[in-house]
């Protein structure tokens, strides 16, 4: 091969490294249909919980981490499963489908278990698919494009979040607040999801692996210190991020209307998703790692500060659009970070354990906050989150997150 042959492949090779495959964006689709599901659902579920079942803010807060915590112990399994299975696919498509066969018991539901188990299965069914598919992106994607990918596949993901508020709010405007209408035409994206996934998405031969690895706890003993502080410090995110149940609540004290509460998650959602792809592309320049890290949390304390003291409708807005901010400043970051820490042949086991914890913590997060409320109202809530996020800030600073 002569000098110029060589140089032209050397650059068609790069180019290939700094594409995004196909898998990316159809995972990115089916995401973006499981959100629309989902965040119909989530977007009232609080208001209906309190108001229709008369649940208090305390359940409700016990609801979500009691799901959170479904969906992290799903993870940790699933994660070592497609490890030892050379295969990313069949455990995406299992989670996916019981996320889609639990919505219907939404509208069902005549008491507060029954949401109960219907949010249990739905956030077990999560729990089943991400880990799983995480690793799939981390195998399929270049080093050098891994927060773009990311950052493109949440960025999907968080319009659904935005469209699934907003056709909510449609239907309880049109409809007089009929809250299981709502919840039944939610109910039809997420068998879409199920059938794009179902027969677009294709595993790549050449990023699979010869599996057989038996599960061990062993196995963790091969993870780096580096993939442990990123764990850590996500920990203390995910304490000072509790459920989004709250934001919720929050507006509908400072005295925004029912049927308009879901725009509120919209907002958040739309924050989110504008930030995700440009700060996951952010992420792949090493050295603005830790400047992009810093600033995310600085939105947070932000946003804890402005939802704590916030006394109106706008106030509660800034504080949401603050919040889904720093969810895109951070995510495909944490994200991208976890990729580059983990070995390849464990980074379905990585990306459980990550999950796991970050589940965990949210039980204690989400409860801790619910219990908050009960005593003391938003401004409690929102003043420890806010607390929490400085620590955070603080260990970041002195230690910051490790390089790929």
């Amino acid at each position: 091969m002569n000098p110029a042959e060589a140089g032209s492949a050397t650059r068609a090779a790069s180019t290939r490294r700094r594409r995004l495959p196909r898998s990316v964006v159809v995972l990115g689709v089916v995401s973006l249909l499981m959100a629309v599901s989902s965040f119909m659902i989530l977007g009232l579920l609080p208001l209906y919980l309190v108001a229709v079942l008369g649940a208090s803010a305390l359940s409700v807060g016990v609801i979500e981490g009691v799901a959170e915590a479904a969906n992290s112990l799903a993870r940790v399994f699933s994660g070592p499963v497609s490890d030892w299975q050379g295969r990313r696919k069949p455990l995406v498509l299992a989670g996916y489908t019981l996320s889609a066969l639990a919505k219907p018991l939404i509208p069902l539901a005549g008491d507060v278990g029954t949401v109960l188990a219907a949010r249990f299965l739905d956030r077990t069914g999560k729990g089943i698919r991400d880990a799983p598919r995480d690793a799939l992106l981390a195998d399929e994607l270049s080093p050098r494009v891994r927060g773009s990918g990311y950052g493109l596949r949440l960025a999907l993901f968080t319009l659904g979040t935005t469209a699934g508020p907003l056709i909510a709010s449609g239907v309880m405007l049109a409809s007089g607040g009929d809250f299981r209408l709502a919840f039944w035409i939610a109910v039809l994206p997420g068998l879409a999801s199920v059938a794009v996934l179902a027969f677009a998405l294709h595993e790549s031969p050449d990023t699979r692996w010869r599996g057989g690895r038996r599960y061990s706890l062993r196995l963790l003993g091969e993870l780096p210190a580096a993939f442990w502080w990123v764990v850590a410090v996500a920990a203390l995110l995910e304490v000072a991020r509790f459920s989004q149940a709250f934001l919720l609540l929050k507006a509908k004290d400072a005295g925004l209307a029912i049927a308009y509460v879901p725009m509120l998650l919209a907002l958040t959602g739309c924050a989110y998703a504008f930030s995700a792809y440009p700060f996951g592309r952010l992420a792949d320049h090493e050295r603005y790692r830790v400047p992009q890290f810093a600033g995310g949390i600085g939105v947070l304390v932000a946003a804890h500060i402005v939802l704590a003291t916030a006394g109106t409708v706008w106030s509660s807005a800034l504080g949401a659009a603050l919040w889904g901010l720093q969810m895109g400043i951070l995510q495909g970051l944490l994200a991208a970070c976890i990729a580059d820490t983990a070995p390849t042949g464990l980074r379905g086991t990585a990306f459980g354990v990550f999950y796991l914890v970050d589940g965990l913590v949210s039980l204690v997060g989400s409860s801790t906050a619910g219990a908050l409320w009960a005593a003391g109202g938003p401004a409690w809530t929102f003043s420890a989150g806010a607390a929490l996020a400085t620590l955070a800030l603080v260990l970041v600073m002195a230690k910051p997150l490790p390089r790929g």
